[in-house]
């Protein structure tokens, strides 16, 4: 993508962005709750505010390709719509929008960050401070069904009646469960999607897995015949919000499974060098190591 283009598509979106804040996100966003819902606010937006300017000043200098300069300012936009928009005040009182913001976080937006592979362009950007927290995570997704595993312990963790109203009730807790949402998910999908030939395999068996626990998990929610979150709780609201996690959720992990199926049965679909040293995480932190050295013999 040219930098021309490129510049010009950044100030569409950001005008699209800003003329919708005043009508979506002021009215019903968590800036316009107490003072602790507008502070973890703010923190939440100078977050995302900071790893997108990263991302766009290393993108001048280490182009991602159009492809996931896409699928990058998609995750992006839609992060800020879960978390700073009406969602996020709607999922209070309403199971089902409660869903929904954290089916966003976890099969839409993680997986796009994941396919964008944005770690270069935001340390190329100025973000090698990301190193010290990213090399240990990539490298704990080369275990696949360890990743699962954690995944699946964090959305069950939240879904126990307790903490899930300690989460709507308290903004940091909430600002916390949607922390290790974005972070385990985004282990997870980097574990099965990233992933050398011989874990395809363990990556097909952790999409299956976590399939059928967030299935059952929708199942209960669905056909409790009272609310587990509170009588004043509309059961029928926690009832979509299972069908919401049972079918709708279930696409993206079916959509993985096929793909990494349809991998697995191409044996001859290799690169020099993708087992072993040559993993998805090692690739990606060679990758940065290349432009750090380059940004240090600049001296840019």
């Amino acid at each position: 993508m040219s930098l021309i283009t490129g510049t010009l598509l950044q100030r569409l979106l950001a005008g699209v962005f800003l003329l919708t804040l005043p009508a979506v996100v002021w009215a019903h966003s968590p800036f316009a709750g107490d003072r602790q819902e507008q502070l973890a606010a703010i923190l939440s937006a100078l977050a995302l505010l900071v790893l997108w300017l990263l991302w766009w000043r290393g993108a001048r200098r280490q182009p991602p390709g159009r492809g996931r300069w896409w699928l990058f300012q998609s995750a992006m936009v839609l992060c800020v719509v879960a978390t700073l928009g009406p969602l996020d005040h709607w999922a209070e009182t309403n199971a089902a929008v409660h869903m929904t913001q954290h089916m966003l976080f976890m099969v839409v937006v993680a997986p796009l960050w994941v396919l964008s592979k944005p770690l270069p362009q935001m340390v190329a950007g100025g973000g090698y401070w990301l190193l010290a927290v990213a090399s240990p995570l990539l490298k704990l997704a080369r275990y696949p069904m360890w990743m699962a595993y954690l995944h699946g312990a964090i959305i069950w963790f939240w879904h126990i009646p307790f903490f899930y109203l300690l989460a709507l009730e308290n903004p940091w807790w909430h600002l916390l469960e949607h922390a290790l949402f974005l972070v385990t998910a985004g282990l997870f999908w980097w574990a099965v999607l990233h992933g050398p030939v011989r874990n395809r395999p363990v990556g097909l068996v952790a999409l299956l897995l976590t399939l059928m626990h967030t299935g059952f998990l929708g199942a209960i929610l669905t056909f409790a015949g009272v609310s587990l979150y509170g009588a004043d709780r509309a059961l029928a609201s926690q009832q979509l919000a299972g069908l919401i996690m049972w079918v709708p959720g279930a696409v993206p992990y079916i959509s993985a499974a096929i793909w990494l199926a349809f991998r697995w049965s191409r044996p001859t679909d290799t690169r020099p060098g993708e087992d072993g040293a040559g993993q998805g995480a090692d690739r990606v932190l060679s990758g940065v190591d290349h432009i750090t050295g380059q940004h240090q013999e600049t001296g840019s």
